[in-house]
């Protein structure tokens, strides 16, 4: 009898011990599960080196982020961006928003959620042309058909009485501009800055027009987002544009530290980047349906699009509406 208990009691211990054990194995597996739940999200963002995107660089250099970390990807053409968006090897980009717009009407998942800037595109020409009229039969460069900087050519064309026919538009990436126009193989050209001002500030070209000038409220660069990262991780979207707002405010100012901050990504001279900023502005970034709408008009109008996205398909403003 004693043995019979004794043998119980062995059981019962036993049993106790490995109770004790898958607890405790339970317990470490919670806690491995919860280490890796509190890693920080990494949000990609795609971007080339222009002050189109200064807001995302003072974001970067003046943020502490709680929920996520931010990894700028920087880009050398705007076709590597898209590739790069449209696969989802990025969850978002500073970008030419027509190009965004040309992905989203091939299905890719895509919401502008913010504007990159407010003006800041000029018309810059050799420095023996000194009228519109002038550039009939001449060779003027563009970073791309799907942009608004050719929009601003057909405009200014057709607003000082040519076809856009009548010139010929040359498809060039934005670095190369300033030594084309040097050159002589160019006369003139339409690019995000600081390519504009590299010009400029070297004697080798003018502005002939402001972008204002010929078309108020223009929409050039956006902040896309693609549409599974809004959707998925919507307080981790909605807390970068916070940061991203917050941003654009501090690059408005355009004082020494915005510039050194914006230097960093831009490898140009100091003098080229105060002549950029004069002409650039990054209060008020949210994107107007009206605005948005003479945008696509625009593309109608010249034939790059025939459907481009409705503003309610392709702009979600509910996360700057949301900002703090």
């Amino acid at each position: 009898m004693n043995k019979l208990l004794k043998f119980i009691k062995l059981l019962l211990l036993v049993g106790v011990l490995i109770t004790s054990l898958v607890a405790c194995g339970a317990r470490g597996s919670e806690q491995s599960s919860g280490n890796k739940t509190n890693e920080k999200r990494t949000i990609k963002i795609g971007y080339l080196p222009i002050t189109h995107a200064v807001p995302l660089y003072i974001e970067k250099e003046q943020a502490k982020y709680q929920n996520f970390d931010l990894e700028l990807i920087k880009f050398g053409s705007w076709m590597e961006l898209v590739d790069a968006l449209n696969t989802g090897r990025i969850d978002g980009a500073s970008m030419l928003v027509t190009l965004a717009m040309k992905a989203k009407e091939q299905g890719i998942d895509l919401k502008a959620v913010a504007l990159g800037h407010r003006d800041g595109n000029v018309l810059i020409t050799a420095n023996n042309i000194t009228s519109v009229q002038d550039l009939k039969g001449k060779n003027f460069a563009i970073p791309h058909k799907f942009s608004t900087h050719n929009i601003l050519l057909y405009q200014m064309l057709k607003q000082n009485g040519l076809k856009y026919e009548e010139i010929n538009p040359v498809e060039l990436p934005p670095a190369e501009m300033p030594a084309a126009l040097s050159e002589g193989r160019i006369d003139g050209y339409v690019v995000a800055e600081p390519f504009g001002a590299v010009s400029v500030a070297i004697s080798k070209g003018k502005v002939l027009v402001q972008d204002n000038q010929v078309w108020k409220n223009s929409i050039d660069c956006a902040l896309v987002l693609r549409g599974d990262f809004i959707n998925n991780e919507n307080a981790i979207a909605q807390e970068f544009v916070d940061y991203y707002i917050e941003a654009g405010y501090t690059a408005e100012h355009k004082d020494q530290s915005t510039q050194e901050m914006s230097l960093k990504y831009m490898k140009v001279e100091k003098d080229v980047m105060d002549l950029s900023f004069k002409w650039i502005n990054y209060d008020n970034l949210k994107i107007q349906e009206e605005d948005y709408k003479e945008l696509t008009n625009n593309l109608i109008e010249m034939g790059l699009q025939e459907n481009p996205p409705t503003f309610a398909d392709f702009v979600n403003n509910s996360l700057i509406d949301k900002a703090k």
